[in-house]
């Protein structure tokens, strides 16, 4: 009825079996289901045939942000008005009868209002409701971070103080990260149920057959060629999610089309943030030994981690030997093209076997000269030795733009390398012992450049073009991420130092101190007899 009145097409079967879901009656349940599948418009339905069976019921919308919520009710509202059905619904003048808070109009007076809406973070204290609509509360922008997910954690707590008693709290929701709310509120006794937007492949099955609409599994169960195709062909064609996969990149498909949260198994993800050692780096020189440990009183909790859930950064436990000038310094550039949204750069130091990260991140322009300005000052500014310019593209044209600009302000050999293999893997390969090791060492400022720099895209994007994001996501799968410059261009300029990686650290602090004391002996020898050798030997010559 709503469908036709609101003259769209009929609703399909997916749609219907979500209706069927919500109006079971379970107390605690979630709908959990893919993107633009129709979530909210089902859900605001069924407010109004609450409505309608009960008047003086209390409904509570609850969404990330208050517009988000405040949409939910005023296209509420806006059925309650338009449908025939509904009309007797419509508050009177001396109701309330805002967009955001109204009655209906066979409603007792109530100090709450019939229908409510309010942000996560809104004054949620002092309200009661007998349904709790929470509507997309988990977004990009609130579980982001551990700390995010936690504090999100604790806010939606406050639901089982508000609802009445035999209320019901309903969630709606799209999983935004691998440890997603709705993942502890099934540990909470919530039921949940999802639907995916393919027929999932065995493996997928395996994770979601408890949780999986009963729907899918009998139709998959009848035909197993429905493996791969869209579960709502009238909404979604094969067509068009194989072109939403190649956007998302194939682990976020499958976290937001898939529903596919078993991507929170930490051994499918090789690199690990906890593997990182973070500091203060100094640019010039650096300790000649720097310690890794994961003791809980060397966590580092005041700055953004977007890592797995169980993942952190870890400062030193100790740094030994004095502070002595890098060996070296490279500059790795993946310049923007084909569709990229932003050049990628990384600077990476060695140091006794040990690799210091003292800048990375992405700069909009391309080609333009403010661009190839900034990457010549950054290039001044570490000292480099040599850049490196990934070449996949463009005839070497980048090379060539970029030279007069380093030329000027700082003379330096440029290379351009080349790529043949999947880049997956190679980034695996390259990275993964190095951080196994604990020899990658990061700024922090980094840390917090990197996190801030991405807020200027839409938080469905943001985290896509997060080195530190892109690190703790990347899988061997083909086009695993979405985006993966920023990574790519740091595991160019490691690469670059992993044949010198075999130099042990202790023994380069060893020679280190042999060559200072045969530099004091020489000294001391020299001042002794006065001259300098005239052989291999100090003994006279006579």
């Amino acid at each position: 009825m709503c469908w036709k009145h609101l003259k769209l097409p009929a609703p399909t079967k997916i749609q219907y079996d979500i209706a069927n879901f919500i109006q079971s009656g379970d107390q605690r349940s979630i709908v959990e289901a893919f993107r633009g599948v129709g979530k909210s418009w089902i859900t605001s339905a069924y407010v109004c045939h609450q409505l309608l069976l009960n008047p003086q019921i209390n409904i509570l919308v609850v969404s990330a942000s208050k517009s988000r919520a405040d949409d939910f009710s005023t296209f509420t509202l806006r059925l309650i008005n338009e449908m025939p059905i509904l009309n007797h619904l419509i508050p009177s003048e001396s109701q309330r009868q805002s967009k955001i808070s109204f009655d209906v109009k066979p409603a007792r007076a109530s100090h709450q209002p019939s229908v409510k809406s309010l942000g996560i973070t809104g004054q949620l204290a002092g309200s009661r409701a007998d349904l709790i609509v929470a509507d997309d509360v988990e977004v990009p922008n609130n579980s982001m971070t551990q700390g995010m997910r936690d504090k999100l954690s604790e806010s939606v707590k406050e639901f089982e103080a508000i609802i009445k008693p035999k209320g019901r709290i309903l969630f709606l929701g799209t999983p935004q990260t691998e440890q997603s709310l709705y993942n502890a509120l099934t540990e909470r006794g919530y039921k949940l149920k999802i639907w995916t937007a393919r027929y999932p492949t065995d493996t997928q099955l395996k994770s979601l057959a408890f949780h999986l609409s009963e729907q899918i599994k009998d139709e998959l169960k009848a035909d197993k060629t429905l493996i791969g195709q869209s579960t709502d062909p009238q909404r979604f064609t094969n067509e068009d999610l194989a072109d939403r996969e190649a956007s998302y990149g194939r682990s976020g498909f499958a976290l937001q089309f898939m529903l596919d949260t078993r991507l929170s198994d930490m051994d499918k993800f090789p690199l690990k943030l906890s593997d990182l050692i973070v500091m203060n780096l100094n640019p010039d020189k650096a300790p000649e030994k720097v310690i890794w440990a994961s003791s809980p009183e060397l966590r580092i909790d005041d700055i953004p981690c977007v890592g797995l859930n169980g993942d952190a950064y870890y400062r030193p436990m100790a740094l030994q030997g004095d502070w002595v000038d890098y060996t070296g310094s490279v500059m790795a550039i993946d310049p923007s093209g084909r569709g990229k949204d932003e050049t990628a750069y990384a600077v990476v130091k060695m140091l006794n076997g040990q690799l210091f990260i003292t800048q990375a991140g992405g700069l909009d322009g391309g080609y333009e000269d403010k661009t190839l300005q900034r990457l010549a000052n950054i290039a001044k500014e570490e000292k480099v030795n040599l850049v490196l310019v990934e070449s996949n593209f463009g005839d070497g044209m980048f090379t060539k733009m970029l030279s007069p600009f380093l030329m000027k302000t700082h003379k330096v050999t440029v290379e351009e390398v080349r790529h043949s293999t999947q880049k997956e893997k190679r980034i695996i390969d390259t990275l993964e012992p190095v951080m196994n090791q604990h020899r990658l060492i990061v700024d922090q400022k980094i840390i917090d450049s990197d996190y801030g720099s991405t807020q200027k895209y839409t938080p469905e994007t943001a985290l896509k073009y997060q080195l530190f994001y892109q690190m703790s996501r990347i899988t061997t799968d083909r086009g695993a991420l979405a985006q993966d410059d920023r990574l790519d261009v740091l595991s160019m300029a490691v690469s670059y130092w992993v044949e010198q990686m075999a130099r042990d650290v202790d023994n380069a602090m060893k020679d280190r101190k042999e060559t200072l004391m045969r530099n004091e002996l020489q000294k001391f020898m020299e001042h002794s007899i006065g001259a300098k050798p005239k052989a291999t030997t100090w003994i006279p010559q006579f």
